[in-house]
């Protein structure tokens, strides 16, 4: 089992910028690879960034590609989300989810809410 924690977001003009940080613990050995998803009201739930545990590779969603950055840091059992360039089209809840092995299994914290006021 792997429990996750988000925080960072908040209220941030449009062109502002946002960290937000999920804190992993639990069976952290089984994670294999973590992300962001995000949801607006009236819209579908959206993949928005990914990075693997063992290779670092990222995976960003079109819509962010160039103004947001995926990192993790091992130490801390911490991912972090780099918002830069923040539009109004990015609000939403974040959440962050965890892909554990050695079976398929898929951890979510409650999010975290991001709000790009114009």
């Amino acid at each position: 089992q792997v429990q996750l924690v988000e925080s960072g977001g908040g209220l941030v003009q449009a062109g502002g910028s946002l960290r937000l940080s999920c804190v992993a613990s639990g069976r952290i050995f089984s994670i294999r690879s973590m992300g962001w998803y995000r949801q607006a009201p009236g819209k579908q739930r959206e993949l928005v960034a990914t990075i693997t545990t063992a290779a670092g590779s990222t995976y960003y969603a079109d819509s962010v590609k160039g103004r947001f950055n995926i990192s993790r840091d091992n130490v801390k059992n911490t991912l972090y989300l780099q918002m830069n360039s923040l539009k109004p089209e990015d609000t939403g809840l974040y959440v962050c989810n965890a892909v554990a092995g050695p079976l398929v299994s898929f951890s979510w914290g409650q999010g975290t809410q991001v709000t790009v006021s114009s």
